[in-house]
């Protein structure tokens, strides 16, 4: 399997615009297009194999699922994880002859994956750098009251940037990478200590993300009983993911009308005897 340079450019315009904050703001350029489970279908489908680039960006994007940019702080840039890692992973797993739903397969991928984020962090800094570059000469606009290229600084400057630290990068990296992997392959063997260690840690990076999700939306010992529920009907009952979501949907329907209820509840004892006399006249009314 290569990448021919027509792939790499297409694979670097999709990194380009996953970066965009302009492009329907956050939500449809990073939060979507830059995930790895959406990266996983596109890089699937530009290198001609959709099946595996699903499984590799499903088993990326556990790694990075709880990722957030508070203040702009990033620990891994998920652009390039999708957009580079994702293609490196898919060659590297012909190349070895994995299949990606495997076990050995998935470490492979987490693995390559998290070591193209880390270097992606450098490409995401280094974006937000030119960028204060643009950002100097609005000012400058503004102190001589060029207001009418303001629009350059917000609309046009910017691409120069993400061009720069995304597209080119990502261009380059693809379609070098299949030289890189095969020498990788060469040099690490299957069967070597070093290969046998990089699927250990590939095969523990899922925990990692999984770990920092709970973190975040787990508040009480309670909350962990729907949670291995869910593992629980996968592995007894053999659901899909669509039917695993459309259960976790009745009970995150259920779990909300309860809380609901709960909240009317505590309304109306904080509003005491008086509020419920009222609304008993007012029924008598009606």
């Amino acid at each position: 399997m290569t990448i021919s340079w027509l792939q790499a450019i297409i694979l670097g315009l999709f990194a380009c615009l996953s970066s965009m904050p302009g492009l329907g703001g956050t939500s449809f350029g990073n939060y979507t297009l830059g995930r790895p489970l959406i990266g996983g279908l596109i890089c699937g489908i530009v290198l001609g194999d959709i099946p595996t680039g699903i499984m590799v960006g499903t088993a990326m994007q556990i790694v990075y699922i709880a990722l957030v940019t508070p203040g702009g702080t990033v620990s891994a840039d998920v652009r390039a994880v999708s957009y580079i890692g994702i293609p490196l992973a898919m060659l590297a797993l012909k190349s070895y002859g994995l299949e990606a739903g495997s076990a050995d397969g998935i470490a492979l991928a987490t693995s390559f994956g998290t070591m193209v984020g880390t270097v992606g962090t450098v490409l995401f800094y280094g974006t937000a750098t030119m960028n204060l570059v643009w950002q100097h000469l609005g000012w400058k606009f503004v102190d001589n009251r060029e207001y009418d290229k303001l629009y350059l600084v917000d609309m046009v400057f910017p691409w120069v940037s993400h061009l720069v630290f995304s597209m080119l990068p990502t261009v380059i990296m693809c379609k070098l990478g299949a030289p890189v992997v095969e020498a990788i392959k060469n040099y690490l063997p299957m069967d070597g200590i070093p290969m046998k260690t990089l699927f250990t840690v590939g095969a523990l990076l899922p925990c990692v993300g999984i770990a920092i999700l709970l973190k975040q939306i787990v508040r009480s010992v309670l909350d962990f009983v729907p949670y291995l529920m869910g593992f629980t009907l996968a592995a007894s009952l053999g659901l899909n993911l669509v039917a695993s979501t459309v259960v976790a949907a009745m009970f995150a329907i259920v779990i909300f009308q309860l809380k609901m209820l709960r909240l009317q509840q505590a309304k109306v004892a904080s509003a005491g005897p008086a509020a419920v006399s009222a609304d008993d006249d007012d029924e008598e009314d009606i």
